[in-house]
C-alpha cells in the first residue's frame, strides 16, 4: 500500500476489521485501527489513503469496497487480492472440515469475488485496470500440514490465468504474485509453528530456510510491493495471465 501510495495512486487499506469466530481471532486479523494507522502513515508521507472493513467471506462486502473506492476517489484503476489466511495449517489426518472451508473460503473464494467486482466495475469504466492477486510459492509447490493452504494458492493460478483470458478484451491485465516465505507477523507465527512441528528448533530451521534460497535470504515485504508497482505500472502493459515468482530463486516453477 505504501509503495503504491508513493508512486501516485490513491489507496483504500481493507481488511476484516475485528475478531470473527473462532478461526479470525484478535492476533491474526487486521483491525481497524491498525487500518487507520497505515492511512495516517500514508498521509504524512504526502500520500492519500482511505480504509473500509470487508470480510471477504462475504460478496456483498467486496462489492462494497469496490463501490467505496469509486465513491472516495472517482474510478476504480488496481485492485490488490491479497486477504489470506496462513495459520490454519493441520495435517489432512488433523484437519477440521470447517478450517478447510474457512481457509479455501478466503484465500480463494475472496479472490474469485475480488476479481468479479473489481473487473465489473473497470468494464463499466471503460478504461481497463490492473488485477494484482497475491499467490504464494505454495501455488507452485506443495508443503506438508498445509494442504488447504497449498490448494488455495494452487487454485489463484488458475483463476487468474481464466481471468486473464477473459479480461483481456476489456484491456484489463490480471496477474499473480508468488512469494516465498515473508516474515510479517504471520510469517514469525509460521517460522514458531515449524520450527516447532519438524523439531528443528528456530535458529537451525532459519538457517536451513536461509541455505536452499539461492539468494540467501527470506523475502520481504519490500520485494512483494517492488512487483506489485511492476505490475500495475505502464512497464507491464502487455504482461498478463503471469504468476512472478518473487522468491530469491527458491522457486523456478
Amino acid at each position: 500500500a505504501k509503495r503504491l501510495a508513493s508512486e501516485g495512486v490513491k489507496v483504500i487499506i481493507t481488511d476484516i476489521g475485528s475478531p470473527s469466530g473462532e478461526h479470525m481471532p484478535t492476533e491474526a486479523i487486521g483491525s481497524l485501527s491498525e487500518m487507520e494507522h497505515i492511512v495516517a502513515e500514508i498521509k504524512a508521507l504526502g500520500g492519500e489513503a482511505s480504509c473500509i472493513t470487508c470480510n471477504v467471506l462475504n460478496a456483498d462486502e467486496v462489492e462494497a469496497a469496490a463501490a467505496f473506492a469509486i465513491k472516495t476517489y472517482g474510478a476504480l484503476d488496481i485492485w490488490v487480492n491479497n486477504a489470506g489466511i496462513g495459520y490454519l495449517m493441520k495435517s489432512i489426518l488433523d484437519m477440521p472440515v470447517a478450517e478447510w472451508d474457512t481457509v479455501l473460503g478466503v484465500n480463494l473464494r475472496g479472490v474469485f469475488c475480488g476479481v468479479k467486482y473489481a473487473s465489473a466495475a473497470m468494464v463499466q469504466q471503460g478504461r481497463g485496470g490492473r488485477i494484482i492477486n497475491i499467490g504464494s510459492q505454495a501455488s507452485k509447490s506443495a508443503f506438508i500440514n498445509a494442504s488447504a493452504y497449498t490448494t488455495s494458492k494452487h487454485g489463484i493460478v488458475g483463476l487468474t490465468r481464466s481471468a486473464a483470458l477473459e479480461l483481456g478484451q476489456h484491456k484489463i491485465n490480471v496477474n499473480a504474485i508468488c512469494p516465498n516465505h515473508v516474515t510479517t507477523g504471520l510469517g514469525a507465527w509460521q517460522n514458531d509453528h515449524f520450527s516447532d512441528l519438524t523439531g528443528k528448533g528456530f535458529d537451525k530451521y532459519m538457517a536451513e530456510m536461509r541455505q536452499r534460497i539461492p539468494l540467501g535470504r527470506p523475502g520481504q515485504q519490500e520485494d512483494i510491493a517492488k512487483a506489485c508497482a511492476f505490475l500495475c505500472s505502464d512497464q507491464a502493459s502487455y504482461i498478463t495471465g503471469e504468476c512472478l515468482n518473487v522468491s530469491g530463486g527458491e522457486e523456478y516453477h
